[in-house]
C-alpha cells in the first residue's frame, strides 16, 4: 500500500472554471476535492478567455424568451460540427447537450451570475437547427476587489482591463458611427470613472467569470494548492489512485480515492509539442493562450497509454505581426507581457478584405475565427503562398474603426516607420511594397467591389449569416460586412494564425473518463477542457464553446467520479 502525505476524494490538475465547477459540485455532494495548480496564478485559460460559455437549450436564454431544446440544438450541432472523430461521439454530444443546462442551473444555486449574450448568433447561424440570437452565456460584471489577498492570485489577460464584457464589443466598435455605439462608448467612460471614485475594479470577460468562480470556491472554502506542479501519476493495480506534486520545493504524494481529473490546459506555449503536431509554419510567439499551457500533463497521460486526437488543431485568431514577426507597439503591456494584437471584429467590419500572396481572397472575412485560421493553413498548404496572408483597409476602415490599440482615424507612427503597417496612394504601390502579385490583387478587388455594389458575397457568404452582420456595420447598406476597396491611401497588415488555445488532447467518454486507443477506460482518470480533444471537434459552433464544453465535462467528470451520473438522455 502506498504511503500517502494528504489524502482527499478527487484530485483536479489545473485551476480553470472547469474545475472550480468540479470541486463544487464534490463540496455539494459532502466530499473534498483538491485543486492543484502549477502557476502562482488561479484560473487558467478561462480567467485569459473572452468569458463566454456555449451551452445550448440553457434556462438563461429561456428566461430572455429564446426558445430552444435538445432536439433543435442537435440537429444544429449535426449540421454544424461535421467531424466524428471519437471526441466527438455520439454519446459525449449527447452528454453535452443534455447536462448543459443542469450544470448552469448547479452554478446558479452557487452564485454565478449569468447574462445572455443576446445577438451573439450560432456562428453558422444559416445550418439547420441554428440560432440567429445565440446560446451564449456570459457573466455579470464583477469586482475583483471583492476578492481582497486573492485577487492578486487571479489569472486575468494582461491586456487593458476594460468594465464591460465582451458582447459590448461590437457596439463599442461602432462609437463613431452610430448612437448605440456612441452611447456605449459614454457608458464606458463613466464606468471607467465610477470604479475609480468608488475603488473598484469591475472587470468583464474571463476575470469576470474566474473571479466569480474563486469568490464561490473562497466562500466554500476549496482547498487551492498555487506553485504545486504536478510531477507524476500513482497508479495501483491499473487505477490511478494519486498524484506526486512539488510544494514548497518537496515532492507530496496526495491520494484521490475518487480519482484524479486533468483540466491543465493544451500545449500552446511548448515549442516541442507544436512543431511536432501542429501544421507547419507556427510559433509559440503567435499565441496568444494562458504562459500555463504547457502541454506536460497531456504528455503524462499518454505515457499510461491516453489515446489523442485532434493534435494539429487549434482555437485559431488570426494574428497581426510586424516584419521579422515581431509585435507592434500596443502589443506588449507595460509590464512587458507579451500581447498579441488578436484580429476578429475589426475583420468582420466593412472596407477591408483579407488575401493570400497571390492576391486572392480565401475566406469570409466575418466569419467563424477558428475557421478562417483553417483556411488560411489549407491555403498555404495549397499554394506555400498563405502565410502571412495580407489585410487589405481602404482608407474608410482606418478612418472609422479600431484596429489594434489604435483609435478610429489615429494611426500611430511607430507602425508606419516599424512597418508593421504598410500605407500607399495606390493598390499597386501597396501590393508592390507587400510583396503581392499585382495583377491578382487588381483582378481579386475588381470582383470583391461588384460584390460590395449588389450586397452579396457568391464565394464566401461574407454578411451572409446573422453572425457576420451582428459584427458588421448597420449603417453600411445593402450588406453591413462589404464595402469596397477603392479611397485611398491604402494600408496592408501581415497577419497569421495565432491561438488561444490548442484543440487537441486526450480523448475521454461521456462521462470525461480518459480512453485508450483501444476504447477502454484508463481507470480512475479524467479529463476535461483543452487537455482534451473536445465533443466539438475541428468547429467552432458559437462563442464560448471551448469553455462551455470544459465546464460540463468538468461537471460530468465530479458526477461520475462521485458515483451520482446520470447516463445522457
Amino acid at each position: 500500500m502506498s504511503q500517502w502525505d494528504e489524502t482527499f476524494d478527487l484530485v483536479i490538475v489545473g485551476s480553470g472554471g472547469a474545475s472550480m465547477c468540479a470541486s463544487l459540485l464534490y463540496k455539494s455532494l459532502g466530499r473534498r476535492a483538491l485543486i492543484v495548480e502549477k502557476q502562482a496564478k488561479i484560473g487558467g485559460s478561462t480567467g485569459f478567455s473572452g468569458g463566454v460559455w456555449w451551452i445550448p437549450n440553457n434556462p438563461v436564454m429561456k428566461r430572455a424568451g429564446v426558445s430552444d431544446s435538445f432536439e433543435q440544438a442537435w440537429q444544429y450541432f449535426e449540421s454544424a460540427v461535421t467531424y466524428r472523430g471519437k471526441c466527438s461521439s455520439d454519446e459525449r454530444r449527447r452528454a453535452f447537450l443534455t447536462s448543459g443546462p443542469e450544470m448552469v442551473e448547479f452554478l446558479e444555486r452557487q452564485g454565478m451570475q449569468f447574462k445572455y449574450a443576446d445577438g451573439w448568433s450560432d456562428y453558422y447561424d444559416d445550418l439547420p437547427g441554428g440560432q440567429p440570437r445565440g446560446r451564449s452565456l456570459v457573466a455579470q460584471l464583477f469586482d475583483v476587489n471583492e476578492l481582497g489577498e486573492w485577487k492578486a492570485k487571479l489569472s486575468m489577460y494582461p491586456g487593458m482591463a476594460l468594465p464591460m464584457g465582451s458582447e459590448d464589443f461590437p457596439t463599442l466598435f461602432m462609437a463613431k458611427k452610430t448612437s448605440a455605439g456612441k452611447k456605449m462608448g459614454l457608458t464606458l467612460v463613466w464606468r471607467l470613472l465610477k470604479n475609480k471614485l468608488l475603488g473598484r475594479d469591475v472587470r468583464g470577460g474571463g476575470a469576470a467569470i474566474q473571479g466569480r468562480m474563486l469568490q464561490m470556491a473562497l466562500r466554500e472554502q476549496l482547498p487551492i494548492y498555487t506553485e504545486s506542479p504536478v510531477q507524476d501519476f500513482v497508479v495501483e493495480n491499473g487505477r490511478v489512485t494519486g498524484i506526486v506534486a512539488m510544494r514548497h520545493g518537496k515532492p507530496v504524494r496526495i491520494q484521490a480515492r475518487d480519482g484524479v481529473l486533468i483540466n491543465a490546459g493544451g500545449f500552446s506555449r511548448n515549442r516541442e509539442m507544436r512543431e511536432k503536431y501542429q501544421p507547419k509554419p507556427n510559433a509559440w510567439a503567435w499565441t496568444n493562450a494562458n504562459p500555463g499551457d504547457t502541454g506536460e500533463m497531456i504528455e503524462a497521460a499518454m505515457k499510461l497509454g491516453a489515446a489523442v486526437d485532434c493534435m494539429n488543431e487549434a482555437w485559431w485568431v488570426i494574428t497581426s505581426l510586424a516584419p521579422g514577426e515581431k509585435l507592434p507597439e500596443g502589443a506588449v503591456n507595460p509590464e512587458g507581457v507579451a500581447i498579441p494584437f488578436m484580429h476578429h471584429l475589426d475583420l468582420s467590419l466593412p472596407y477591408l478584405i483579407m488575401v493570400d500572396q497571390d492576391g486572392r481572397r480565401f475566406c469570409d472575412e466575418s466569419g467563424a475565427y477558428m475557421e478562417i485560421g483553417q483556411r488560411l493553413y489549407a491555403r498555404h498548404e495549397q499554394t506555400g503562398r498563405g502565410i502571412p496572408a495580407w489585410v487589405i483597409l481602404d482608407s474608410r476602415h482606418r478612418d472609422n474603426y479600431p484596429w489594434g490599440t489604435a483609435q478610429p482615424g489615429k494611426t500611430p507612427q511607430s507602425w508606419l516607420d516599424s512597418g508593421y503597417m504598410k500605407r500607399a496612394d495606390t493598390l499597386e504601390a501597396l501590393a508592390k511594397e507587400c510583396g503581392i502579385d499585382w495583377n491578382g490583387l487588381k483582378a481579386e478587388v475588381e470582383k470583391f467591389n461588384g460584390y460590395c455594389r449588389q450586397g452579396k458575397d457568391p464565394e464566401f457568404n461574407r454578411g451572409g449569416r446573422a453572425f457576420d452582420r451582428a459584427h458588421g456595420d448597420p449603417t453600411v447598406t445593402p450588406n453591413p460586412n462589404l464595402g469596397p476597396i477603392e479611397q485611398g491611401p491604402f494600408y496592408a497588415v501581415a497577419m497569421y494564425p495565432g491561438d488561444v488555445g490548442t484543440a487537441g488532447g486526450v480523448l475521454t467518454d461521456e462521462h470525461a473518463r480518459v480512453l485508450r486507443e483501444d476504447g477502454s477506460v484508463i481507470e480512475g482518470l479524467y479529463a476535461t477542457g483543452n487537455s482534451t480533444a473536445s465533443v466539438v471537434g475541428r468547429c467552432y459552433p458559437g462563442a464560448g464553446s471551448s469553455i462551455g464544453a470544459s465546464f460540463v465535462f468538468g461537471y460530468r467528470a465530479a458526477q461520475h467520479a462521485a458515483g451520482v451520473a446520470k447516463q445522457p438522455a
